[in-house]
């Protein structure tokens, strides 16, 4: 759903061959693009080591580079924040107009087309009513012994970036922030990064927040906006939680500011599987996986299939189909790079394969997709039939379009109300618990040496005459 490398150049030498997704064999596939790489084992590219050069005066990594902002703007503030602006963004701004006006973002109804309105209004609506049928509810039990629970209890306050980068993502807006409402947040702002020729961010990103219902938009963007809402500022609010994807700097200063706030998680590169029989249709599977390889040279779109006749056909019309998009030069290099096309056995080994990769697009293009459905282990999101794709759920299906790459599907959930709730245990005993359980107690604060420990409820227990 975004750039992961920011502001490098992708042109491309390679002659139209480089359009050509590779057919391969499923162990050839496990060395190569089958191959899990952690987001920050990916070569960072030569250009973006010698800006950090030219901006720093030194050599530095880029998670050195990001410290060192982090560390400026949790010392300096807005200062920090509209200095760094100014170098990254090359937009010149003031610490009043960091925050976007009410008039600024009302203004931007004007400049997007009442298709665009309708589209988003739709799209907020479905994401609305599909995170309300969530449940999300405490509970208690009551006994004899008193009374046990959780309390679920929304964040205080949540940040939502939404990357600029190569394209605004008005999308993203409303995929994290009406989740956030949803759940009850009290307060959810958007930080999202500034255009050069307007210093405000796009004018379909302030509808989307509007729509949204964000309590207030800042416009800032890279590790600068993260560490902004996590140390908080004299114009930026300090924040509870940090969501939404964003581009390498982005996802550096969400891993050196863990702990200090919540984070979603660790984006990385989009990401799509398609597994396809004979009854796919190749011109539908080609443009699922082009709709995920225009996004980042670092995408990865792969396709699984025991038809050696659909994956001769999906390799010709993929690079048919790609040849006449605007970000040819993008599609390019993500197709040779981590993208191809892999012979399989059958449809259970390609569903195995998938489980073991953990996408994070599944996209099952079967004749009996949905008879499938049950053996699905890990996937951010699994697409069921050539009628309910891929991007559907980039914008209007209802669940959230963030969801876990780099694998971590294993372990890992699209966004959701959960991510913006926390749970308090509720322990209410009474003296009938304490005379069945608290024994166990004391024997196990014995076993650990915790003499204090021990003495809580021994004390108790002697009191009602309990040894």
């Amino acid at each position: 759903r975004f750039s992961f490398w920011r502001n490098f150049d992708h042109r491309m030498s390679d002659g139209d061959d480089s359009l050509k997704l590779r057919i391969i064999d499923l162990e050839t596939a496990k060395s190569s693009c089958l191959k899990r790489r952690a987001w920050d084992e990916f070569p960072v590219p030569q250009k973006t080591l010698d800006g950090i050069k030219d901006l720093f005066g030194e050599a530095l990594t880029p998670e050195q580079a990001v410290a060192k902002i982090v560390a400026d703007v949790r010392a300096r503030g807005d200062a920090a924040v509209v200095d760094w602006t100014a170098k990254l963004d090359k937009v010149t701004l003031t610490p009043p107009q960091l925050e976007v006006s009410k008039q600024q973002i009302m203004e931007a109804y004007g400049q997007i087309t009442g298709r665009t309105l309708d589209a988003l209004e739709m799209a907020a609506k479905r994401i609305e009513q599909f995170h309300r049928r969530q449940p999300c509810q405490s509970w208690f039990e009551n006994n004899e012994e008193g009374t046990l629970g959780q309390l679920v209890r929304p964040i205080d306050a949540v940040g939502v970036y939404a990357p600029g980068g190569t394209a605004p993502l008005p999308s993203s807006v409303l995929m994290t922030a009406i989740p956030a409402k949803v759940a009850g947040v009290r307060k959810v702002v958007l930080i999202t990064p500034p255009q050069r020729d307007t210093g405000l961010p796009h004018p379909a990103v302030l509808v989307a927040a509007e729509i949204a219902k964000v309590d207030a938009v800042y416009v800032v963007g890279g590790a600068q906006a993260i560490a902004a809402l996590a140390y908080g500022t004299e114009t930026i609010p300090k924040v509870d939680k940090i969501c939404g994807p964003g581009n390498l700097w982005v996802t550096l200063a969400k891993r050196i500011l863990f702990g200090t706030v919540g984070i979603d998680g660790l984006p990385g590169p989009t990401e799509t599987m398609v597994i396809g029989d004979d009854s796919a249709d190749p011109e539908f599977a080609a443009s699922d996986l082009l709709a995920q390889a225009e996004h980042d040279i670092m995408a990865s779109a792969i396709l699984l299939t025991p038809s050696r006749t659909l994956a001769e056909k999906v390799q010709v019309a993929a690079a048919r189909q790609a040849a006449a998009l605007s970000r040819v030069d993008i599609v390019k290099q993500a197709l040779s790079r981590n993208s191809c096309i892999v012979i399989v056995k059958d449809v259970d080994e390609a569903i195995e394969v998938a489980n073991g990769y953990g996408p994070e697009h599944l996209c099952l293009l079967l004749a009996d997709a949905w008879q499938h459905l049950g053996k699905v282990r890990n996937a951010g999101g699994v697409f069921l039939g050539e009628q309910s794709f891929e991007v559907l759920g980039d914008y209007v299906a209802g669940p959230s379009h963030t969801m876990p790459t780099g694998g971590t599907a294993r372990f890992m959930s699209p966004i959701n109300v959960w991510d913006f709730v926390k749970i308090v245990s509720v322990v209410g005993l009474n003296e009938h618990a304490l005379r069945k359980i608290g024994p166990s107690a004391s024997a196990l604060a014995a076993v650990e040496g915790l003499d204090a420990h021990r003495s809580a409820v021994d004390l108790r227990l002697k009191r009602l005459h309990i040894q």
